[in-house]
């Protein structure tokens, strides 16, 4: 069986823009005049996506979808699951008042929504744990004909995948939650119970890397975002992530990626 990594994996596409645009929005809004042959589209599509008739029943689930699942295949769920029913989802995903809405016709975002794979198995929806723990980002989009609900479609952006054990997992999320401020071990050994010797053995034996090395690689990745931003000067990306574009995280910068921050935001270009 292949070992998966204990690593927080960010999305790389849509991760800040909403991917339902007006292209999108008018493609899905040929879903009740060619249902089977968007189907068929929308299942190779590689954002996981769900479709729901106005009574909460379940249609669709693509294949991104049944991967990050791991379900055994897209019938395991279609024609048998109400979204509208199911307290996992409105309660303690927090997101009933989101659903309700997009029920009542309103395009709806909900972001950083966490998954509690856990509970997610017990209700018997997924076979076994495919991942520790997620964020996630909902996109609520109703498909109308007229003044009529014909579908509902969920649209989901995977943020950050924590895979492996559950205290390196939750290392992985301190750094993630932390990352603007400076790399303390000792910080984020005692915020998963270890000592900082136990927490670099084991976060080095399950993920190849060291504490300090995915800290790095973090920041680097946040930066690289604000660097994207043209209205930000290379001083002011930097900035913005707690660091000085003249200090120690220019050198680990350009050891990461390769690149000077100047270099970087011109291959952009």
């Amino acid at each position: 069986m292949e070992k998966k990594e204990n690593i927080a994996k960010p999305v790389q596409q849509g991760q800040k823009n909403n991917p339902v645009n007006d292209v999108f929005k008018r493609f899905l809004r040929k879903l009740p005049e060619n249902r089977d042959f968007m189907f068929k589209f929308l299942d190779m599509f590689p954002i996981p996506i769900e479709i729901f008739e106005p009574d909460g029943n379940e249609v669709f689930v693509n294949q991104a979808l049944v991967k990050l699942n791991n379900l055994p295949d897209a019938s395991y769920i279609t024609g048998k699951y109400n979204v509208l029913n199911d307290p996992l989802i409105n309660d303690q995903m927090g997101m009933r008042d989101s659903i309700r809405k997009a029920f009542d016709g309103e395009p709806v975002v909900a972001c950083d929504v966490v998954a509690p794979i856990r509970d997610v198995i017990k209700r018997g929806l997924v076979n076994e744990k495919s991942y520790e723990k997620s964020f996630m980002d909902f996109y609520l989009y109703p498909i109308m004909k007229g003044r009529k609900l014909i579908f509902v479609v969920f649209i989901c952006i995977v943020k950050k995948l924590y895979y492996g054990r559950p205290d390196l997992a939750k290392a992985n999320e301190y750094m993630d939650n932390h990352w603007q401020g400076s790399f303390i071990p000792e910080e984020v050994a005692k915020s998963v119970n270890m000592s900082v010797a136990q927490l670099y053995k084991l976060f080095k034996q399950h993920n190849g890397i060291t504490p300090g090395d995915y800290f790095r690689t973090c920041k680097v990745e946040h930066l690289k975002e604000n660097l994207i931003d043209r209205n930000l000067s290379i001083k002011e990306a930097f900035a913005a992530c707690g660091e000085n574009s003249r200090g120690s995280y220019a050198k680990i910068f350009k050891r990461v990626t390769g690149l000077s921050p100047a270099k970087y935001r011109n291959m952009l270009k």
